[in-house]
């Protein structure tokens, strides 16, 4: 009897660990666009995120409005005429962390990633791969990843009038301190 409920706390245990999700509704992400003529950046601290410690799935979602720039009318022009925010709320990204095995959610320390899946940006869905860390502290779990993409891949247009004054690249930082997912 006495192996029968050590098995069993086992199993529970087991089930327990692989079935721990972290999520966030703080995430942050930022983005520069360096120009010749001008620097253009704005930050997001809202940005939901879910991380599944089991599977490596991943997946984050902004609202464009979030966005918050230095000047005013930068973000109006970025929400009204590039981003087109009433059209297209959001970005999001799914994916998968691919090596998470590599992350031992018990022990300090930081764990190279490679994070690969689909964003979706301006209504356009494209496949990106990048990597990250995942750093374990004191059983706290954050997350930080830098990306680049192309903002035509997004058909997002520039006009010809301020091209020289926006990037044809943004830089994106995603960094997400996680909580434990309640269990249902």
């Amino acid at each position: 009897m006495k192996n029968l409920f050590v098995l069993l706390v086992m199993i529970c245990s087991v089930q327990m660990v692989s079935a721990q999700k972290y999520f966030s509704k703080t995430g942050k992400i930022t983005f520069q666009s360096d120009a010749s003529m001008e620097k253009i950046e704005a930050a997001n601290t809202t940005a939901s995120t879910v991380l599944d410690a089991a599977t490596g799935n991943y997946e984050w979602a902004v609202l464009i409005q979030g966005f918050k720039f230095e000047k005013s009318l930068m973000q109006e022009h970025f929400n009204e005429n590039y981003m087109e925010s009433g059209t297209y709320p959001k970005a999001k990204f799914k994916g998968k962390i691919d090596n998470i095995s590599s992350v031992n959610f018990k022990k300090d320390g930081d764990y190279k990633v490679t994070v690969s899946g689909q964003m979706e940006i301006h209504g356009v869905t494209k496949p990106v791969t990048t990597t990250g860390v995942i750093s374990v502290k004191g059983g706290n779990i954050s997350a930080k990843s830098n990306l680049s993409v192309l903002v035509a891949d997004y058909g997002i247009v520039i006009p010809k009038l301020v091209a020289d004054n926006i990037a044809k690249s943004v830089d994106i930082q995603v960094s997400t301190d996680y909580q434990l997912m309640p269990a249902n």
